[in-house]
């Protein structure tokens, strides 16, 4: 067999959504004639722990694990946050407050930590994996960010070793919806910029989930990006499926931070609880994840709290299981300017579950493109298109929404090998 190594910051059991890309294309990578080794740090940071994930690592894939140095334990104690604290994506703050001190550390550490926060497991990274290809050697190197600084690794190890060399977007670089709020200075940024370019155009190969995306960084210097979106895994699936949920019951699963926040939808909600007894007595508008606080005052407002649910965290499991049981789905996108290719893993969970989605996001967006006719997508400033929505979905039968074949895990696996083997062929 062929081997690539996979040089990945989130891993089991962390949980963080950048675990399932490569869990699961490592999963049936074998499949298809390639042996992964994934690099990944021994002490990460966890945005959330799942140990059942850990069951997902076929034993066919060797991991390879060592230590990493990383400032939060820093940021928490200069913050006021416990140790055990969860440090959030995307700005996401569960409740409210933060003061000088989280704007002087976000400050620090977009100014000093560039490209990010795992800037410090770089060089021994380099250290560790050029020792290791001179004695197992593989096929492709493959990086994978956010975060980015992973890109560094994979850069200097094409440059050292002349292994072919495959740099993975799950996310933009600076692009990506957040990347305003960094309080970067002048030269943070440049060396942003210079960075992602040299990335971009010196990986033999670039991938990334959304076709608008791909369009980006080809505009930033990378030579023909493939698209290889995320997908769903039937196995995944509980059997026999989880009851649906008696309630007309609207669940949005995942993180919920202020760029989701969707006031419109929630003042369409109101308007028809208060207007409709029986749409008032059935209707939970169920939360499951982090909610950022100022998303919890939107709901307040909105007058909705009352037929609000807010589960908190779950295990993959149960998140699936909560799908399974909503009478709707509910997926807003971020409201920032690259909206356009944002493809969240989500997104596709959602559909192997067969249940309705509604959508908040542009109807040219890469998103209604996945979605098609089966699903409902609504712009986020088209007030009476999401009442009309709400008013369609939950006095409709509901039906079961078929399952697009082409996003499953496997086929999308069959198209990576695919470009894995063109990659060693020269």
């Amino acid at each position: 067999m062929k081997r690539v190594l996979i040089i990945a910051y989130y891993w089991p059991p962390n949980a963080g959504v950048g675990v399932y890309r490569w869990l699961k294309f490592c999963k049936y990578l074998p499949e298809f004639g390639w042996q992964p080794v994934v690099y990944t740090p021994s002490d990460p940071e966890m945005q959330a722990e799942d140990p059942e994930l850990l069951k997902e690592v076929s034993p066919s894939v060797e991991v390879i694990k060592e230590p990493i140095t990383e400032p939060y334990g820093w940021y928490k104690r200069f913050t006021g946050k416990g140790r055990k604290a969860r440090i959030r994506t995307a700005f996401l703050r569960e409740e409210g407050g933060g003061g000088w001190r989280e704007d002087l550390a976000l400050w620090v550490r977009s100014n000093f930590f560039v490209p990010d926060a795992r800037l410090w497991w770089v060089r021994p990274s380099i250290r560790r994996l050029e020792k290791y290809l001179a004695e197992h050697p593989v096929d492709v190197i493959v990086s994978t960010g956010s975060p980015h600084s992973l890109h560094l690794i994979g850069h200097a190890l094409r440059k050292r070793t002349g292994i072919p060399w495959l740099a993975d977007f799950r996310d933009p670089w600076t692009n990506i919806d957040f990347y305003n709020q960094l309080k970067l200075g002048r030269r943070a940024d440049a060396k942003h910029r210079a960075l992602e370019g040299m990335v971009l155009r010196d990986a033999d190969q670039v991938t990334t989930v959304s076709w608008r995306w791909a369009q980006d960084l080809k505009a930033l210097g990378a030579r023909d990006p493939v698209v290889l979106t995320n997908g769903y895994d039937r196995t995944d699936l509980p059997n026999p499926p989880a009851q649906l949920d008696e309630r007309w019951s609207l669940v949005h699963v995942g993180s919920l931070p202020p760029t989701r926040d969707v006031p419109e939808l929630w003042n369409a909600l109101g308007e028809r609880l208060r207007g409709d007894p029986v749409f008032r007595d059935r209707f939970v508008l169920r939360l499951v994840g982090p909610v950022d606080h100022g998303v919890r005052n939107s709901l307040e407002e909105a007058g909705i709290m009352g037929n609000t649910e807010l589960v908190g965290q779950v295990g993959h499991a149960e998140a699936v299981r909560e799908m399974q049981r909503a009478r709707v789905l509910l997926l807003p996108v971020n409201d920032t300017p690259n909206v356009g290719g944002f493809l969240p893993a989500k997104v596709f969970e959602y559909l192997s579950v067969q249940r309705p989605i509604l959508a908040v996001a542009p109807l040219d967006a890469d998103i209604t493109r996945v979605l098609g006719m089966a699903h409902t997508v609504v712009p986020r400033n088209d007030a009476d298109a999401m009442s009309q929505a709400v008013a369609a979905l939950f006095t409709s039968g509901q039906e079961s929404v078929p399952i697009p074949e082409q996003y499953d895990r496997r086929v999308l696996t069959s198209q990576l090998s695919d470009l894995l083997d063109r990659m060693t062929k020269g």
